[in-house]
């Protein structure tokens, strides 16, 4: 059986999912939108382990690439920070934004989470059409080969625009 997908209007460091993604920036040391939002609601602990992470990468974090760390005190016990493609600095390869949601499901099972609270990765500031992204997103998670060890995928939006872009592309 794979996993249920869906989505919903709230805020994503609500989630009850195990593990909500994060979209991040290179830095990962915080930012605006859901990674400024992300960063309040889990306290200085969360930038620690992003510090620990980013260590490993002098460059910045790839775009597409994932990997979890501990949700600190969110009720989520994992956050899994991937960086989308930013439309506006040239980055407009869908295959990078399709990354960003398979590479968030194998790390979520590789860490032994069950269900998964997404974003709408690159539709803020990045400049990605929002119809576009649901689009990208709902293929790939449904897509993905992590369904089959998954209970549940959620799309989380916070507003009712980007909920009926992810409600039509979830057929």
């Amino acid at each position: 059986m794979t996993a249920r997908i869906d989505a919903v209007r709230g805020d994503i460091t609500q989630s009850s999912c195990d593990a909500i993604v994060n979209a991040a920036n290179s830095g990962l040391m915080g930012g605006g939108g859901v990674d400024g939002a992300i960063h309040r609601a889990a306290g200085p602990e969360l930038l620690t382990h992003c510090r620990e992470l980013r260590s490993h990468y002098p460059q910045g974090f790839p775009v597409g690439a994932a990997a979890a760390i501990p949700g600190a005190q969110l009720a989520a016990k994992w956050v899994i920070q991937t960086v989308g493609p930013n439309r506006h600095a040239g980055q407009t390869d869908p295959a990078d934004l399709a990354a960003c949601f398979s590479n968030s499901l194998t790390e979520a099972v590789r860490v032994g989470a069950r269900s998964v609270a997404f974003p709408a990765i690159s539709a803020g500031v990045y400049g990605w059409d929002p119809a576009e992204v649901a689009h990208i997103a709902v293929d790939t998670v449904r897509r993905s080969p992590a369904l089959a060890d998954l209970d549940h995928v959620q799309f989380v939006l916070f507003s009712e625009d980007l909920l009926e872009k992810f409600q039509a592309a979830l057929g």
